[in-house]
């Protein structure tokens, strides 16, 4: 039996717009209009899943707005608010050497370039500036204290090691 594929979420439904069926969207893909690269969506709300097919999409303002395939009243679009969009990850682009997608980060055991477990990579967050990410305590970390570490490759970050699933940061525990 083949193994079902992994999937990855590159946005979130955040509204109605206008009264033609058109979502507000908020991407997380870089650039924010990469979200509308993919046409095959699964929108996953409260637990269920949800085939959906994109339409047509556009930036508006700062967002993007989308419609999908067979939704065109407003009351409709409301169904969809607050699901995430995963699309299959083999889809996503392959990014050059060093560079990453959050989810290839979370999970990850971060170490200081001492040896000392901060804990696990359990999300980031965008902040403007920089990402940063957030490194929860875990059974081999060296307190219990959650951590958000600006994630800035080569001078935070020092290495990224994917197939043994750690992370090694130049960062004071203390802090």
């Amino acid at each position: 039996m083949a193994e079902s594929s992994q999937e990855t979420v590159i946005g979130r439904i955040t509204a109605v717009f206008g009264i033609k069926g058109w979502l507000k969207v908020y991407s997380f893909t870089d650039p924010r209009d990469g979200v509308l690269n993919y046409r095959n969506w699964t929108l996953v709300q409260d637990g269920k899943r949800i085939p959906a097919k994109l339409e047509e999409g556009r930036r508006q303002g700062q967002g993007i707005v989308i419609r999908l395939k067979g939704v065109d009243d407003r009351d409709v679009a409301q169904r969809y608010c607050g699901a995430d969009i995963l699309v299959p990850t083999e889809q996503l682009a392959e990014l050059p050497k060093g560079d990453y997608y959050w989810y290839q980060l979370e999970g990850l055991e971060v170490f200081t370039v001492e040896d000392e477990c901060l804990g696990i990579m359990h999300h980031m967050l965008e902040t403007g500036a920089n990402d940063v990410l957030v490194v929860q305590a875990s059974p081999a970390s060296i307190d219990q204290r959650e951590r958000l570490i600006p994630y800035l490759p080569d001078e935070i970050v020092m290495q990224v090691d994917l197939v043994n699933k750690r992370m090694v940061v130049d960062w004071d525990p203390d802090f």
